[in-house]
């Protein structure tokens, strides 16, 4: 690379670790507000970025050169370039508790604010997206844009920066390079999306989620069936949750004239987890598939290196949670059910849960739900508790607590499953349910939206992904 090059590289990593953007938001713990210091992205991610726009020919020339020399030790080309930036996402929990432990050692105690400033928000989704950027440029899939604007629209658009949808450049930078007009049935399908996913936050997921908080603070003095209850809670409250924020990116960004990808399609009705990871986190897995599982060799290398790939790419998708055993372990309960699938698939013996569909939902969602328990519980301890108290009981009634906590708890679950199962039925995507109605249709349904929302909303939580 050329001089000029060079020093256009630092001056603009200088830029970039100057660049910050101040979030302000209500801390209910302190009862008033606080500012919150973030970086707008990853100084690596974004630089590796930019060095592909401007100096993209230099860049794919070195990526190759320096990749065909390691190609054969590390055993995953695509991957060795990037795997610090990705690393640095899986271990961002790891890294500011070691920070805090050594600043204690000196007598100081730095608080959110401190390292909020080390690692910003939404670190994960936004250093997938400038990954998959890299490396569809590298794979020779995608041709790189030499529009800066656009580039940072895609990198930091508002809607899906925080927690998703992940986004891929092919689909989403043609529509930010391309003129946007007015559609009405674009409209309809973005308000409609935008009012029922604040629903599935606020009425259902908010709700379900009093009851959790308080089953879940002290496992320890509750019954197997108390425990039971909170989980299937749980395992709605976070469907509901992040659904109805992919909801309301994916229709804000409708009503500003783009399509996203769909993020979640009904996954509580799958016969098998090969499907459910299909239907939940669609981005997600759609991802760990294209730059990871395929990158580590897919099942072109037989059938153990296919298991061992299965079983990386699901720890390594409990990693990206946070860096915490229990993540590791919810990954590593999917790998291992993954692959003994893929195993009975081969054998022909997995057809008796395709033809017995309750069978195999009841198998797919109990895998789901112990799954769920480590990924709730505040330590490994403490999920092994759970566990052990819900497989060798004692079992009775389970505790209530608030009853009416609990009875609008089933009763806002009870509505959510039955929209749900209309759509399943219906074979409908959530994402075209608004154009199927008229003006007067649409604006009943948004009535009657609001209202459920004035009759349970009480206090909202934050985004559960909000922490990933």
């Amino acid at each position: 690379m050329h001089m000029p090059h060079m020093c256009i590289m630092v001056i603009i990593m200088l830029l970039l670790q100057s660049s910050f953007v101040m979030v302000c938001s209500l801390s209910r713990r302190t009862g008033g507000g606080f500012c919150r210091w973030v970086h707008v992205s990853t100084i690596r991610g974004i630089c590796q970025s930019l060095f592909f726009i401007f100096f993209h020919r230099d860049a794919k020339f070195f990526l190759r050169r320096w990749e065909s020399k390691h190609a054969k030790e590390d055993g995953f080309p695509e991957f060795s370039l990037n795997d610090k930036r990705f690393s640095l996402s899986d271990v961002h929990t790891f890294f500011t508790d070691s920070f805090a432990d050594l600043m204690q050692n000196f007598g100081w105690s730095p608080g959110d604010l401190t390292l909020n400033i080390i690692l910003p928000v939404g670190i994960s989704f936004y250093t997938f997206q400038t990954l998959s950027y890299t490396i569809d440029i590298y794979r020779g899939t995608l041709k790189p844009t030499n529009n800066i604007i656009s580039f940072f629209t895609y990198i930091a658009f508002f809607a899906q920066l925080v927690a998703g949808p992940i986004e891929r450049a092919a689909n989403l930078l043609p529509q930010i390079e391309s003129k946007r007009v007015f559609k009405r049935k674009q409209f309809n399908d973005g308000i409609v999306q935008i009012t029922i996913g604040l629903f599935r936050k606020i009425v259902i997921a908010d709700t379900l989620g009093k009851y959790v908080d308080v089953v879940y603070q002290n496992l320890e003095i509750y019954d197997s069936s108390t425990i039971i209850v909170a989980t299937i809670f749980y395992a709605f409250q976070i469907y509901y949750d992040f659904a109805g924020y992919s909801d309301i990116a994916i229709g804000s960004a409708k009503l500003l004239g783009f399509n996203f990808i769909q993020n979640f399609n009904l996954p509580y009705f799958s016969v098998s987890l090969t499907e459910f990871w299909r239907k939940w986190h669609i981005s997600l897995s759609f991802w760990l598939r294209d730059y990871l599982y395929i990158s580590l060799g897919g099942n072109r290398r037989g059938i153990r290196i296919t298991y061992r790939n299965l079983m990386l790419t699901m720890l390594l998708g409990g990693l990206w949670h946070g860096s915490s055993w229990n993540f590791v372990i919810w990954g590593g309960i999917h790998g291992v059910v993954l692959s003994i699938e893929k195993f009975l698939n081969s054998k022909n013996y997995f057809n008796i849960l395709r033809e017995r569909r309750i069978l195999g939902w009841f198998f797919t969602f109990s895998v789901v739900l112990i799954s769920w328990v480590f990924f709730r519980a505040e330590n490994f301890a403490t999920a092994l508790v759970a566990i052990k108290k819900v497989f060798t009981g004692p079992y009775g009634l389970p505790f209530v607590g608030n009853i009416s906590i609990f009875i609008n708890g089933i009763l806002v679950l009870a509505i959510g499953i039955i929209f749900d199962f209309y759509l399943y039925r219906k074979k409908l995507d959530l994402e075209e349910f608004g154009s199927r109605y008229t003006t007067p249709g649409i604006i009943l349904i948004l009535s009657i939206i609001v209202l459920m929302l004035s009759l349970f909303y009480s206090a909202s939580n934050n985004f559960i992904y909000f922490q990933f």
